[in-house]
C-alpha cells in the first residue's frame, strides 16, 4: 500500500476531528495556477457544498482528493491523519470515493460488472463470475437509491440518466471497500437527471449523512442550498469563504463566486423579435425514426424553439436526426426551401447546420487536440487555401474567436481537455461560427455543467446568433431555461409532439404547465 500515514490516529476518531481536511493545497499547470493555497474542511456526518465558476479549481481539488492529481504543495488529512493519496485505490482504502461529472463506466460491461469492478469479492470464484452473486451485490446498491435498472443490462444500452445512477451505485460500494466511515464526492450528479430522479438522489444523500460525509458539487446553486449543510466557495484557485445554507440565497453564493450578484432573469435581454417572413427557415414534416414518429416542426430565421420532454420522449433523437446522426424512416426536412440531406453529418455541415451534443467530452470535442484544431474541425476550408492548411490563416481566425467569445486559454495550441467546462463549450460553439455559414443551430443541453457566469455567456451568444438570423433548436437544461430563452416551446411525449406553447407573446407557460403536457 502506498498511502503514507504521517501521524498515528486514535483508535476511535473524536467527533470534533474533521472527516477530511485540506490545508494550503497548491497545483500548477503550464501557464495556469489551478490551486493557489486552498483550504477545505469536511466535518463528520456533513453534506458540504463546493461552489465556484468553471476554472475556479473545483475539478483539480476533487481529483487531488481521489488520488488522480498530485499537489505541488499542501497537506491532506483524513480523520486527523496526514496522508498522501497517489491513486484512486489509495483514496478508496481511506474511504474516499467519487462520482465523476464525466462518466467513467466501461460501456461493454453490465451494470453489475461496473458497480463491483475492482471489488468483486464473492462475485468471483476461481477466476469466474458468479452471476447470481454479482446481481445480488449490484441490486444491493440499486436498492439504496431506489433504482429499477436491471443489474445485468449492458451499460451502453442504458440512457445517460440511468448510467448516472449506475455511477452513484458504484461509488456506494466504497462502504464495502473501506473500514472507515466513507467520504463520498458527488461531482455534478444531477446534471442529466429529471426532477423525480433528483429527489431520489437527494433522499440518498441525506441518508448518507447518517454514516458518512458528502462533498456535493453542482452549478445549480438552488440544489446546493437545498441538500447541503454548508457551502465552501472557490474563486481563481483560492478559498474565498463559506456560508451556512440556512437562510442563504443563490445570489449570496454567486456574489462570492464572481464578486457580484447575478441572475438568469435576463434571458431575453437584447433579443430581437424573430423574422415574420412567411416561409420558415426549417420545415419538418412527418419525420419518423425508431424512437419518434410523425414529428412536425417549423423554425423561422432568428427564432429559438425549445423542445422539452422527459427522458425517452424522443427529443434528443429528433435533434440528432436533423444533423444526420440518427437514421430516419419517413418524413421530409427542408432548409430555406431546399430538401435537407439527412444521410450523414457531413451533408448537414455542408448545408449550414451545426450541432452541439449533450455529451461534450465524448461527442463534442477531441480532448488531446488543440483549441485551434477543435475550433476548425468542422470547417476545414476556413483555415485552408485549396487542399493545404495555412497556419497563419488558422491562427488569425482562431485568435479572433478566442477574443470575441472571451475563451480563457493559455493559447490556441493548448489541448482543449485542459480548459474548464465553460471554455470547452465556447470552443465547441465557435466551431460552427468560424465558417460564417451557419443557418440552423441544434443545441442539446448547451449549458449542462456550466456555472451561472458561463451560462450567461452562452445565452448572450445564442441571442447574438438569433439576432443575426440563425434558427435555433434548443434542448434546454431546465424548464426555466426553456421558458426564458425560447420564442416557442414544443412538448414531446412518447415519441410524438404533444403540444406547442408561445413564450414571447401573451402569458408565458409555467414549468407546471409543461410538466402536465410532458407526462
Amino acid at each position: 500500500m502506498s498511502i503514507e500515514v504521517e501521524s498515528q490516529a486514535a483508535a476511535s476518531v473524536p467527533a470534533r476531528v474533521p472527516a477530511l481536511e485540506v490545508k494550503g493545497l497548491v497545483k500548477h499547470y503550464p501557464g495556469v495556477k489551478a490551486l493557489d493555497g486552498v483550504d477545505l474542511v469536511v466535518h463528520q456526518n456533513e453534506v458540504l457544498g463546493l461552489a465556484g465558476e468553471n476554472g475556479a479549481g473545483k475539478s483539480t481539488l476533487l481529483k487531488a482528493l481521489v488520488g488522480l492529481v498530485k499537489p505541488d504543495a499542501g497537506e491532506i488529512y483524513v480523520r486527523g491523519e496526514k496522508v498522501k493519496l497517489r491513486s484512486v485505490d489509495d483514496a478508496a482504502v481511506q474511504g474516499i470515493g467519487m462520482v465523476f461529472q464525466e462518466q467513467s463506466l466501461v460501456p461493454n460491461l453490465t451494470a453489475a460488472e461496473n458497480i463491483v469492478l475492482g471489488s468483486e469479492g464473492a462475485g468471483v470464484k476461481a477466476g469466474l463470475y458468479r452471476w447470481s452473486e454479482m446481481r445480488r451485490l449490484a441490486q444491493e446498491q440499486f436498492d439504496k437509491i431506489g433504482s429499477h435498472i436491471d443489474p445485468l443490462a449492458r451499460t451502453d444500452t442504458l440512457s445517460f440518466a440511468d448510467r448516472q445512477m449506475v455511477e452513484i451505485a458504484k461509488v456506494l460500494r466504497i462502504e464495502q471497500r473501506s473500514q472507515h466511515p466513507p467520504v463520498i464526492i458527488l461531482d455534478e450528479p444531477t446534471s442529466v437527471l429529471e426532477s423525480k430522479e433528483i429527489e431520489t438522489l437527494f433522499t440518498q444523500v441525506r441518508r448518507l449523512r447518517e454514516f458518512a460525509s458528502v462533498v456535493f458539487v453542482s452549478h445549480r446553486l438552488d440544489e446546493v442550498l437545498d441538500v447541503c449543510d454548508r457551502v465552501a466557495v472557490l474563486r481563481s484557485g483560492q478559498s474565498v469563504g463559506e456560508v451556512q445554507t440556512e437562510g442563504a440565497q443563490p445570489a449570496d453564493l454567486h456574489k462570492m463566486m464572481i464578486g457580484s450578484t447575478g441572475s438568469d432573469d435576463h434571458y431575453h435581454e437584447g433579443l430581437a423579435q424573430p423574422s415574420e417572413e412567411e416561409r420558415p427557415r426549417l420545415t419538418v414534416r412527418g419525420l419518423s425514426a425508431k424512437t419518434f414518429r410523425d414529428v412536425n416542426l417549423d423554425v423561422h430565421a432568428g427564432e429559438i424553439v425549445a423542445v422539452v420532454g422527459v427522458h425517452g420522449s424522443g427529443r434528443e433523437d429528433v435533434c440528432r436526426a436533423l444533423f444526420g446522426a440518427e437514421p430516419t424512416t419517413a418524413g421530409e426536412v427542408t432548409l430555406d426551401g431546399k430538401k435537407l440531406d439527412l444521410s450523414g453529418t457531413r451533408a448537414a455541415c455542408a448545408a449550414g447546420v451545426g450541432y452541439v451534443p449533450a455529451e461534450r467530452k465524448i461527442e463534442g470535442m477531441v480532448g488531446p487536440m488543440s483549441v485551434a484544431d477543435n475550433m476548425t474541425l468542422a470547417k476545414q476550408k476556413s483555415r485552408c487555401n485549396g487542399p493545404l492548411v495555412v497556419p497563419t490563416k488558422q491562427a488569425t481566425l482562431v485568435d479572433r474567436w478566442i477574443e470575441r467569445l472571451s475563451i480563457r486559454t493559455p493559447n490556441r495550441t493548448t489541448a482543449i481537455q485542459r480548459l474548464s467546462g465553460g471554455n470547452q463549450q465556447k470552443v465547441v460553439l465557435a466551431r460552427w461560427l468560424v465558417g460564417n455559414d451557419i443557418r440552423l443551430l441544434l443545441l442539446d443541453h448547451p449549458t449542462r455543467g456550466l456555472d451561472i457566469g458561463a451560462r450567461s455567456e452562452v445565452y448572450r451568444l445564442m441571442r447574438e446568433l438569433a439576432n443575426n438570423g440563425v434558427a435555433t433548436v434548443l434542448l434546454a437544461d431546465s424548464l426555466e431555461e426553456a421558458i426564458g430563452m425560447a420564442d416557442r416551446i414544443i412538448v414531446m411525449s412518447d415519441g410524438k409532439v404533444a403540444s406547442e406553447m408561445p413564450c414571447r407573446t401573451g402569458a408565458k407557460p409555467t414549468p407546471l404547465d409543461l410538466v402536465k403536457e410532458m407526462v
